[in-house]
């Protein structure tokens, strides 16, 4: 048996993206942030639909041509394919852990 809040470094440098389940038409990512946002200079611009749900922790996800949503834990939102996002802040206290579900 697996738990999605284990395996968690007391120290992270980086954001930590970790691929679940995958499959033809989706993908399943676990991602932990602790005060961490996306790189400054650009947006997330996928090709694919993201289904993205707060576990735990706090986070604020901005969009290009909107407002941006804040997040807690067992908030969740959809982000349309090609819709430009970027993580603008995630509390640097505790981790956030994310669970996003990419599909067609």
């Amino acid at each position: 048996m697996l738990n999605l809040f284990d395996a968690i470094p007391a120290h992270l440098d980086d954001e930590m993206f970790e691929t679940l389940v995958i499959g033809e038409a989706m993908r399943v990512e676990r991602i932990v942030s602790r005060g961490h946002t996306s790189p400054a200079q650009g947006w997330y611009d996928q090709p694919h639909h993201e289904w993205v749900l707060v576990l735990k922790g706090k986070g604020v996800v901005a969009f290009e041509n909107g407002e941006p949503v804040t997040l807690a834990a067992g908030d969740y939102l959809t982000i349309p394919a090609h819709c430009r996002h970027r993580v603008a802040w995630t509390d640097p206290n505790e981790e956030t852990v994310w669970l996003a579900v990419y599909y067609e």
